[in-house]
């Protein structure tokens, strides 16, 4: 199965619901998406999300990267070798982890097809359905009890909550959705390093009766040092995001001192965008297995491609506890149907070969990149 042609170009997609999380405000999004087609008659899909304030990585950037004579190198290569098509990619494209995660879901996608098996199963199933957390953006708390109340009667029972522009406002949201919402949800919350220490303390200490979930990425990541310094119980809690870009850094965040069993945080948020698709995120997963350390699966917003490429890993992955997988939900279109299934606040992949999606024909708002 070798690949004869690809196709790039870039979509930009409007939220049907803008939202403000710490450091930003976000009313629309570029994708850039890649079809990767091969001798056999199959084409791969592909979504590359770039998130400047994350990885460095601009859309500009991101299209570059994805620039057909960037890309020419592929052609001819057979998709089954696919490890070492990873490695090549992870070689020449270091700096633009989404643009790479785009030709890695692509291949992917290709390999299930070939298969004839959807790709959570090629890659090895450990889950058939999780919980999805859905976003409540930095706003109101009258706002937020209405968001809430909307959430909740569309079937979901697990929210995340941004946090990180003030402490005492965040801690008084909080405590008003639980009283709302006894024990009927579950509260993910996460301030997008917009915590001190001091501020973490603090919240850690007056939320303790409020029974969260965890607290995603607290703090700027040049204090990354300063979590081991943490009391053991409030580190089991935190889920390193902006923190985990990598392998490297899962190695790095995962190192115990002496006499503890538990290392910088007892959670580690894996995003494709992030690491630069199913390859790297696989070999993430796979330390926190080893290592002990839960996995929650992110996304920025995203199609339904990606997202789906994203389900289909998570699922694969024993350490797998928790999803968080609703960047699809608020684009105002998308440029397929298909991939993943969502019942009552639950996702599961289709029985569909590779990532089971179809492309739309209507693409009228593209471009070439």
């Amino acid at each position: 199965m070798k690949i004869t042609a690809i196709r790039t170009r870039i979509e930009n997609f409007e939220l049907s619901r803008p939202y403000e999380i710490a450091f930003r405000k976000v009313d629309a999004v570029q994708n850039n998406v890649v079809e990767v087609d091969t001798n056999i008659g199959l084409t791969g899909v592909g979504v590359g999300s770039p998130e400047p304030h994350v990885t460095g990585e601009t859309p500009d950037a991101c299209s570059k990267a994805l620039k057909l004579e960037s890309l020419n190198w592929l052609i001819g290569h057979d998709v089954r070798t696919i490890n070492q098509l990873s490695r090549e990619l992870a070689r020449r494209m270091p700096g633009t982890p989404a643009a790479r995660a785009a030709i890695d879901i692509a291949l992917y996608d290709l390999l299930g097809q070939f298969l004839q098996r959807p790709l959570v199963d090629v890659l090895g199933r450990t889950h058939d359905s999780l919980p999805t957390s859905i976003t409540i953006g930095i706003k109101s708390l009258e706002e937020t009890l209405v968001e809430a109340e909307e959430y909740f009667g569309r079937g979901f029972r697990t929210l995340k909550v941004k946090l990180g522009h003030s402490v005492e406002e965040d801690i008084e949201r909080l405590r008003k959705l639980r009283g709302r919402y006894r024990s009927t949800i579950d509260i993910r919350v996460d301030p997008n390093q917009g915590y001190s220490p001091e501020d973490l303390t603090r919240f850690h200490r007056e939320t303790s009766a409020l029974d969260l979930e965890f607290v995603e990425q607290p703090m700027d990541t040049k204090l990354d040092e300063s979590l081991w310094d943490l009391p053991a119980g409030m580190r089991k809690q935190l889920a390193a995001d902006e923190s985990l870009l990598n392998e490297s850094d899962a190695l790095r965040l995962i190192n115990r001192r002496s006499g503890e069993d538990i290392g910088a945080c007892g959670i580690f948020v894996i995003k494709l965008m992030k690491c630069g698709g199913i390859f790297s995120a696989k070999r993430i997963a796979d330390i926190a297995d080893v290592g002990g350390v839960q996995l929650m699966w992110g996304c920025m917003d995203e199609s339904i491609v990606s997202i789906t490429a994203a389900l289909h890993a998570a699922f694969s992955s024993p350490a797998t506890r928790y999803i968080d997988l609703d960047g699809s939900l608020d684009l105002a279109r998308d440029i397929v149907s298909g991939g993943f299934e969502l019942e009552d606040g639950k996702m599961r992949t289709t029985r569909s070969p590779g990532l089971g999606v179809t492309l739309l024909a209507d693409q009228d708002e593209a471009s070439e990149s």
